[in-house]
This record gives structure tokens, C-alpha cells and sequence, in this order.
């Protein structure tokens, strides 16, 4: 069985920071100050005696390489190191030869003896709380420089979703919890899984812990935000994890707002939630909103109606919801309908309909 390396996902975490520490240079080479001060908490694993490379060092090399580079080839983030002017490696504290009196990037062995041994869950929780601050407006978010070229994909999409679907105003800053099988990498004890907390609009990973398997993913929720300061925001999950121990952790513990949505493994809030919102369209009228969506071969109708709620549904319950889709082709003729039901620690004034639609959109 192949065996794949944990570089790779370790430099893909140290690329995303680097994208968001570039702020507004025009080298993202003078991105290495800032991103130094972020990474400094994280642990040596390497003995004392015999060091010659802080690791401070090497982690920032590696974040600004990938940046520029476009990939995780060990051997192409040493080549870019090995350019960095000598006033940059001096900012960042790179070891400097006593004869000669420059500063030296470390070798390309030591490139890929660091990153394969290090502590993943130590940089996480390095990184996750500034990418925290930033999700929730407490730090500006940096901007990376105009580039020539085509837009990304991502790019493409997001410019797109911001014409056509405006965020509504008061929304609050949200991450999604959800897991995710990493695809191509293999282990020793097997595949890959993680849950993670990821911003909406942003897709920058906030925390993330690692399952056995997709039967994990609801135990490991409570472990994900522990070592995340997310208080304020919200929290969209699905169905797995629409428990009364998880609604009473974000809004007691984490002190933060749920969205949850409900299905047969909570029946007695889902019959309580299809009883509040039962009713034809005109009942609902001032308490729903309806979003309609054209492209790639079909259109889609959203509409999401609301009815109060309180604690005796749910823990920290205050609204409860319905998101019916009608899909169908560009003639116009709907030809699918799914409803599903929700609920929402957030009173209506923090939000309505509007901004619960958008909330699941996000997620």
C-alpha cells in the first residue's frame, strides 16, 4: 500500500496562511515579517544540540515559496528560498555563517526532514486563531496584489455569487463544520478524514482535527471548537450534528449561534418544527425570502419561511425554518422539489429569513 507524505498537507496549511499574510506587497517575499511573528508559537521537533535553522525560518520560506512557486514540490520551495535577498532572511532570523557573513537558507534535506516531522495539530492551533480574528473582523483581512492573467476559477465564482447573490446586510461572520475524506492520501492506518471549521465566503480553514472515519465526525465537533476563539459567529452544521450536547456547547461553552437542520434523528423537534411552519404562502409572506438562482442548465427557487421558536424545542432554540427548492430547466418548468427543515439559536432580529437563506447557501 502506498504511503502518502505528510508534507503535503502541512504545506498546503503553511500556502493558505501565506495567501492571507501577503497583505499588499508587491513581493510576497516582504510577506515573511509578519507571517514570522504567526508562526513563532509552533514547536521544534528537533533536538537542541546540532540545530543550525530556527524553524520559524523554514515554515515562513515554505509558506512565501508555495505562495509564489504553485506547488509543494519540496525541491521547488528550497530552489525559491535560495533566492530570498539577504535583507529578508535577516528580518526573519535566518542562521548567519560566521566567515562569510551572509545569511543561509537551510538545505533542501532539511526542507523535507522538518515539514515531514512536524506537529500538525501545533500549527493549526498557531494559525487558527489569527484566521479566526480575521473571519470575524477583529484583524483586517490582508489583500493580495492584482496579478496578470485570467481570474482563477474561485475567483470567477465568487465575483459571480456577489452579483448575484448579495450577501443582505447585518449578516454576522459564519464557518461551516463539516468533514471531508482527503482524496489521494493514504496512511499507515488508512484514509485521511478530517472535520474541519471553515469561514463562508472565504474557504480558509479556521481548525481542524483528524477522524478515523466518517463515524467520527459528530464526536470530534466538540474538539474542533475548543481551540477555537469563534464567540459571536455563526455555526452552520447538518444533520449529524443536530444534538442537544453540540446546541448547548456553541451557545453556552463556544458562545457563539447556531443554524442546525433537522431530520429523523431528532423526530420530536422535527414534528414540532413542521407543526410551527405548516400554513399556505400568503400566511408566511412577511416572514419568508425567496432567491432564485439561473445557470449551468437548470434554475433553482429558494424560499425559506420562519416561525419563533424557544428552548422548549431545543436548546437555545429561537427560530425555526423551512428551505423548499424547486428546481427545473431554463424553460422556467419545475421539475424537482426538496424541503428540508431547520433551526437557529439567532432571534429574528439578528436574522430573518433573508440572512437564513443565505447562511445555508454559504454552507
Amino acid at each position: 500500500m502506498l504511503v502518502s507524505s505528510p508534507i503535503s498537507p502541512v504545506v498546503d496549511h503553511l500556502a493558505d496562511l501565506a495567501l492571507w499574510e501577503a497583505e499588499r506587497a508587491t513581493d510576497p517575499r516582504a510577506a515573511a515579517s509578519s507571517l514570522a511573528q504567526r508562526l513563532a508559537a509552533v514547536p521544534d521537533p528537533r533536538a537542541a544540540r546540532g540545530r543550525r535553522h530556527p524553524l520559524v525560518v523554514i515554515l515562513a520560506l515554505t509558506a512565501c515559496a508555495t505562495l509564489v512557486v504553485g506547488n509543494d514540490s519540496v525541491a521547488s520551495i528550497w530552489q525559491w528560498a535560495a533566492g530570498t535577498p539577504q535583507e529578508v532572511l535577516a528580518r526573519i532570523g535566518a542562521w548567519r555563517d560566521a566567515l562569510t557573513g551572509r545569511y543561509l537558507v537551510p538545505s533542501e534535506r532539511t526542507f523535507r526532514r522538518v515539514l515531514a516531522s512536524l506537529d500538525a495539530d501545533a500549527l493549526d492551533a498557531a494559525v487558527s486563531g489569527y484566521a479566526a480574528d480575521v473571519a470575524r473582523g477583529i484583524t483586517p483581512a490582508p489583500v493580495l496584489p492584482a496579478v496578470a492573467g485570467p481570474a482563477e476559477r474561485e475567483q470567477r465564482r465568487a465575483a459571480h455569487r456577489a452579483v448575484t447573490h448579495p450577501a443582505p446586510a447585518g449578516l454576522l461572520p459564519a464557518a461551516a463544520i463539516d468533514g471531508k475524506l482527503l482524496r489521494g492520501t493514504v496512511t499507515t492506518a488508512g484514509r485521511v478524514f478530517l472535520v474541519a471549521a471553515i469561514g463562508h465566503g472565504t474557504g480558509v480553514v479556521l481548525g481542524q482535527r483528524q477522524v478515523a472515519d466518517k463515524r467520527g465526525e459528530g464526536t470530534a465537533v466538540p474538539d474542533v471548537l475548543g481551540g477555537l476563539d469563534v464567540a459571536g459567529m455563526v455555526l452552520t452544521l447538518d444533520a449529524l450534528h443536530t444534538t442537544k450536547k453540540t446546541a448547548r456547547l456553541i451557545t453556552g461553552k463556544v458562545h457563539a449561534h447556531y443554524v442546525l437542520i433537522l431530520k429523523a434523528n431528532q423526530p420530536l423537534a422535527l414534528r414540532a418544527a413542521q407543526a410551527l411552519l405548516s400554513g399556505t404562502d400568503t400566511q408566511f409572506a412577511d416572514h419568508t425570502a425567496i432567491d432564485v438562482d439561473r445557470g449551468h442548465g437548470r434554475t433553482e427557487q429558494r424560499a425559506l419561511r420562519v416561525a419563533p421558536a424557544d428552548d422548549s424545542l431545543f436548546p437555545g432554540a429561537r427560530q425555526v425554518f423551512r428551505l423548499r427548492r424547486d428546481t427545473g430547466g431554463l424553460d422556467g418548468q419545475r421539475t424537482g422539489k426538496h424541503i428540508v427543515y431547520g433551526i437557529t439559536s439567532m432571534p429574528a432580529e439578528l436574522a430573518g429569513p433573508i440572512h437564513l437563506n443565505h447562511y445555508e447557501r454559504e454552507h
